[in-house]
């Protein structure tokens, strides 16, 4: 791993100040990055995951040789090839012929025969970031980023710039319900994409406006510690392009340090750091939120921008943490000239993203929803959304951990944040590219789960969990899945089990066709990434 030399502000002398100080870097994020039409052809590998399948989408949209691979013949392989992509499940050195050009998803390591044959050949071998940033080369590029709430806030700004007329170009870590995608090559000069800071990747990209969601602690197998989280969002605001603007949400602890930051910073040295621009709840936010009135699946809020009251946003997504997204877009879609009317009727269009709270259906009076959620803010969040949806139900989440290294870092505070519910069923850890670690299993987490011990319970066996959640859920309750992995097969499962209740059949407890809790495949891992030799998911 390297380091990306400090972005050092002379003046500081704070060593916690996230503008000063290295991050760590997975590869060399200076490198300069081709446009898409110099790539030659481009074999994907991980092309299942969902930031490698939006980037298949818009190269084969521009007319350029596009072939993959992914561990397993995903649902999303047959759409690519339906668009004429080469694409195909397993991976063999044979697939890269036609190649000049190969983009791995973060998921795939390095001693994948694929990468290992590229290398050899003297391919331009590229991370998704690279290949992501060689498609916004020739556009005008917006990069949302964030510990939390950056698909949403992404998915918003997309369709409230469509309602505008502006048919952006973008790239979405998760399918947008209205358009039925992840991706679009527009006919607008607006590229906007989710950047994803696991590997501090974000920092190749040169936007022309950037958001900051939130930043938290997340990823410190690849980080180390909070600090240098926060450095790496430093340097993440430093690549806005000059002249640019960084919109920053002003409630969260994080996102607040790095905002005055750049703020001083910009003071010291005009014209060398973007323009911050500030939301939230906060007294002094640049775009407050106000007036909120969350009703059953929906809320509702008031926009004050600059001192002007811009109107009432009825969103039709649950969740306080939704409509602060919501705000965020509404900042970065005026701020790049869109009318803020415009924008605030934009947003009212917004039906969601695939896997956040996502109703799933309903069998025997019980509400069946499904969350990607999988750091503890975003589990809390989850089940603060389920209990506010609940109504007089109860809320029985089923939850499985992510990653050994975040189980293993944040067991107190999943435990703490699904205590909310009313039950809790705690699945094993999704393995995704990781290897498995001695003592380390969802029983961390159940154990910290602070509510009566006949309320929570770790269910170790993939195939017997959806009956658990059954058996818990009364007619009048939501039962929640929780999680970046496969647990979103469960949610179907669980409807299954509850039909068959409803019917008077027998419970087909431990016979579930559902995925392991190891990964393998790319419908799990964070942000659903293409699966490596012998393992699934990832960041991809």
């Amino acid at each position: 791993m390297s380091l990306l030399p400090p972005v050092v502000d002379p003046l500081a002398q704070d060593p916690s100040d996230p503008l000063v100080g290295d991050v760590p870097l997975a590869f060399d994020v200076t490198e300069p990055v081709p446009a898409a039409a110099d790539l030659g052809g481009v074999h994907l590998v991980g092309v299942g995951g969902v930031g490698m399948s939006g980037i298949a989408r818009v190269l084969l949209a521009r007319g350029l040789r596009v072939s993959g691979s992914d561990a397993k013949d995903v649902p999303v392989l047959a759409a690519l090839r339906a668009v004429g992509g080469l694409v195909a499940p397993g991976f063999d050195p044979a697939r890269l012929e036609g190649a000049g050009t190969v983009v791995a998803s973060s998921a795939i390591r390095a001693d994948n025969v694929e990468l290992v044959a590229a290398r050899e050949r003297g391919l331009r071998v590229l991370h998704r970031s690279q290949g992501l940033q060689a498609l916004m080369a020739d556009r005008r590029a917006v990069a949302v980023a964030g510990t939390n709430g950056k698909t949403t806030t992404t998915s918003m700004l997309v369709v409230a710039l469509q309602h505008a007329g502006l048919d952006p170009s973008f790239a979405v870590g998760g399918e947008l319900t209205g358009a039925g995608t992840n991706a679009h090559d527009g006919t607008g000069d607006l590229f906007v994409a989710e950047a994803d800071e696991s590997d501090a990747s974000f920092l190749v990209y040169a936007p022309e406006l950037s958001v900051v969601t939130n930043v938290q602690p997340d990823h410190l197998d690849h980080y180390g510690d909070a600090l240098a989280v926060e450095r790496a969002f430093g340097a993440f605001a430093r690549r806005v392009r000059p002249g640019g603007v960084l919109v920053v949400c002003a409630d969260d602890p994080g996102a607040a340090r790095l905002a005055d930051a750049v703020a001083r910073a910009g003071e010291r040295e005009p014209g060398a750091w973007p323009r911050v621009v500030t939301y939230g709840l906060a007294e002094g936010a640049d775009v407050r939120l106000e007036e909120l009135a969350p009703v059953g699946g929906s809320i509702s809020f008031r926009l004050v921008d600059a001192g002007r009251r811009e109107g009432v946003v009825h969103l039709a997504v649950p969740g306080v943490h939704n409509a602060l997204d919501a705000a965020a877009a509404y900042t970065a879609a005026t701020r790049l000239g869109v009318d803020p009317r415009t924008a605030v009727a934009g947003l009212e269009r917004f039906t969601g993203t695939r896997r956040r709270f996502e109703d799933r259906g309903r069998a025997d009076g019980v509400r069946v929803f499904d969350d990607y959620a999988h750091n503890p803010a975003k589990v809390a969040a989850a089940v603060t959304t389920g209990r506010q949806v609940a109504g007089e139900g109860r809320l029985v989440a089923v939850f499985q951990p992510h990653l050994y290294s975040r189980t293993l870092d944040f067991a107190a505070e999943f435990g703490a944040a699904l205590g909310a519910a009313d039950e809790v069923v705690v699945m094993d850890v999704y393995a995704a590219r990781e290897d498995p670690v001695p003592g380390v299993t969802g029983g961390l987490v159940a154990r910290a789960v602070p509510l009566p011990a006949e309320r929570v319970v770790y269910v170790p066996s993939w195939g017997d969990v959806a009956h658990e959640a059954a058996r818990r859920a009364r007619p009048g309750d939501l039962v929640l899945t929780i999680g970046a992995g496969d647990v979103t097969m469960v949610a179907r499962e669980v409807l299954g089990e509850l039909e068959r209740r409803s019917q008077g059949g027998e419970s087909q407890g431990g016979e579930s066709q559902g995925g392991g809790s190891q990964g393998g495949g790319s419908q799990g891992g964070e942000s659903q990434g293409g699966g490596s030799q012998g393992g699934g998911g990832g960041a991809g």
